[in-house]
């Protein structure tokens, strides 16, 4: 059994790794980093494990491994000390917040013989992986164009807007000043376009819309044009119904190839493919799937292969092509706005 350290102890830990890691037969959760000192009481309380305010004490503690799910901005000096202390790690998206940053946590990790991977949980749906096997076995025949769509609010722009004045939600209000949805939750889709056709992104154009206050753009358009010439329209929000008593959203998987679709709709509960055969439906299923990520990096810590786990250079690919179709737009509009 591996004993791993999490590093941050936020809402996707709470309800995502740290689930998988007490309900998984290969790892123990064994220490938590929690750099607010206010916090550590109440995480030990909570998850009945060791918390450490002091990085140094916290690698000393016996852990193989590192889940890092700190926010974005601390995700390079984790990275940093892990390669320091010898562990291996698996650490939340984005990677890191520039290309800089994430070249040299991979370079780190490499120098120190150590595996650095990316939380790209969206790979080991079920959905996920049936779609990967569907495109490998050309069931649709060559898969010419791909729309992905993931439009919502991010659990709003208000934690309570009945209060005079609301209460921001600073859980969107963060992830609009680190870079906003494609940068946030669009890596997911972005990586697994690259997985499903395995083909890198040579051309890529975005448009984008701002509804609300922030520098990034809330809504956003992504075109990429991969190697292998197929097509893939990305839309993404973190706007769509923001301010709505009763809000909606939509998660949309289509694949378009010569010999038929693949049509994903988390909201309908629809997963099926339609080809000259006729119709298949397949059992529905999340995007999300913490628990097979953590069977695939328990995997891969025993082999010391990578198989199936997203890489650090997958997670620096993602999020680069992530920042440069949203730094494009902000320039843009800067420039639009001087302009005037």
């Amino acid at each position: 059994m591996f004993k791993l350290g999490l590093m941050g102890c936020g809402v996707v830990a709470n309800y995502g790794h740290i689930p998988s890691i007490m309900n998984s037969s290969k790892f123990e959760l064994a220490a938590i980093y929690e750099p607010d000192v206010a916090r550590k009481e109440e995480l030990q309380k909570k998850h009945q494990v060791e918390v450490f305010s002091d990085v140094e004490l916290f690698f000393q503690s016996g852990i193989d491994a590192v889940v890092i799910t700190s926010p974005a901005p601390a995700h390079y000096q984790n990275v940093r000390d892990a390669a320091r202390y010898g562990k291996h790690v698996l650490c939340e998206k984005p990677l890191a917040m520039d290309d800089e940053e994430a070249a040299e946590m991979i370079a780190l990790m490499e120098k120190a013989g150590l595996m650095l991977f990316t939380a790209f949980d969206y790979r080991f749906s079920p959905v996920a992986q049936m779609i990967k096997t569907i495109v490998e076995n050309k069931s649709i025949g060559d898969v010419r164009s791909l729309r992905l769509s993931y439009i919502w609010n991010n659990h709003g722009k208000y934690v309570n807007d009945d209060q005079i004045p609301p209460q921001l939600n600073l859980r969107r209000a963060n992830r609009m000043i680190e870079g906003g949805p494609m940068v946030d939750c669009g890596v997911h889709q972005i990586d697994l376009a690259r997985w499903w056709l395995n083909s890198d992104v040579q051309l890529q154009h975005s448009e984008g819309a701002w509804v609300d206050e922030y520098e990034a753009p809330d809504h956003m358009y992504l075109h990429m044009k991969h190697a292998n010439k197929v097509h893939t329209m990305l839309e993404i929000s973190y706007s769509y119904c923001f301010t709505a008593k009763e809000p909606v959203s939509h998660f949309i998987y289509e694949l378009i190839g010569t010999d038929g679709v693949i049509r994903y709709d988390r909201e309908a509960k629809l997963f099926e493919m339609r080809n000259a055969s006729g119709t298949t439906r397949f059992p529905y299923a999340s995007e999300k799937n913490f628990n097979g990520m953590y069977e695939a990096f328990a995997l891969s810590l025993e082999t010391g292969q990578t198989g199936d786990m997203p890489t650090g250079l997958d997670g620096l690919i993602a999020t680069r092509i992530a920042r440069r179709a949203t730094n494009e737009l902000i320039q843009k509009r800067a420039l639009m706005q001087a302009s005037k």
